[in-house]
């Protein structure tokens, strides 16, 4: 069975943010088209996120998130996201390193370390 909660450390590299997973074999892999303003937001109460922070996510919601994606299309292999009047955002094919397909809804909550 599969982690139904995620846990990834995003932080600020050559002007974006990216995260490292070796359990899935990603090194600085950076968000793109959308997600890095959306994740500004999540974070504007953090201090030195830039440095690090916690990012939970999963495809149910979960005590204490605080952002919901819901899912819009997908593109060149990713899928774009909608968070309300945030914008859209897209994830990535590595979204699929985390769940066998694209949910409906990402759930998340960003937490310092």
């Amino acid at each position: 069975m599969a982690n139904a909660i995620h846990v990834i450390v995003p932080y600020r590299h050559a002007s974006t943010w990216v995260f490292d997973d070796p359990r899935v074999g990603l090194s600085q892999e950076p968000f793109v088209s959308g997600i890095p303003e959306m994740i500004d937001s999540m974070v504007a109460n953090i201090p030195n996120a830039e440095k690090g922070f916690r990012l939970l996510f999963a495809s149910e919601p979960f005590p204490g998130y605080q952002v919901k994606l819901e899912k819009v299309r997908a593109e060149y292999e990713g899928v774009w996201y909608r968070w309300d009047d945030n914008g859209e955002g897209w994830l990535c094919p590595a979204l699929f390193l985390y769940f066998p397909e694209a949910p409906t809804y990402l759930y998340a909550k960003a937490e310092a370390l």
